[in-house]
C-alpha cells in the first residue's frame, strides 16, 4: 500500500501558479468569449457543438480557466469566427527586442582570417 503511494505522489503533477496579472488577462478573455456568442445570439450548446467540445468545457472557457488548452480556446474562436485574432497572440515582443538589441551593442569580432598561403 506504501508502495502505491509513492507511486501516486510521483506522478502527481505540479502546475506553477499563474501570476495574477496573467489570471486576469485570462478572465477578461473569457469574458470576451462570452460576449462574443451573447451578440451573436447563439446558445452556449451551439457553439459547443460546433467547437466539438463539451459544453461545461464552454463554461470554462468563458471563465478563462488556465486548465483549458489553448487549442480549446482556438476551436472556441473558430467557431464564433474570432479565429483571425489567435495571429496577435505574442506577436509583440518588445522585452525581447530589447535584450537582443542590447547584445548587438557588445563589440561583436569576426573570426581571424589567415593569411592567403600560395599551395605547395
Amino acid at each position: 500500500m506504501v508502495f502505491v503511494s509513492k507511486i501516486l505522489n510521483i506522478m502527481a503533477r505540479t502546475v506553477p501558479p499563474l501570476l495574477p496579472r496573467v489570471s486576469r488577462v485570462l478572465r477578461a478573455m473569457g469574458d470576451r468569449v462570452r460576449q462574443a456568442r451573447l451578440r451573436r445570439a447563439y446558445s452556449a450548446e451551439t457553439v459547443a457543438q460546433r467547437a466539438g467540445i463539451a459544453r461545461m468545457t464552454l463554461m470554462r472557457v468563458e471563465r478563462g480557466d488556465p486548465a483549458v488548452a489553448l487549442g480549446i480556446y482556438a476551436r472556441v474562436l473558430q467557431a464564433l469566427g474570432l479565429e483571425a485574432g489567435l495571429d496577435y497572440i505574442a506577436t509583440d515582443d518588445e522585452l525581447g527586442r530589447k535584450l537582443q538589441d542590447a547584445q548587438l551593442g557588445e563589440r561583436a569580432r569576426a573570426p581571424r582570417s589567415r593569411p592567403w598561403r600560395e599551395p605547395r
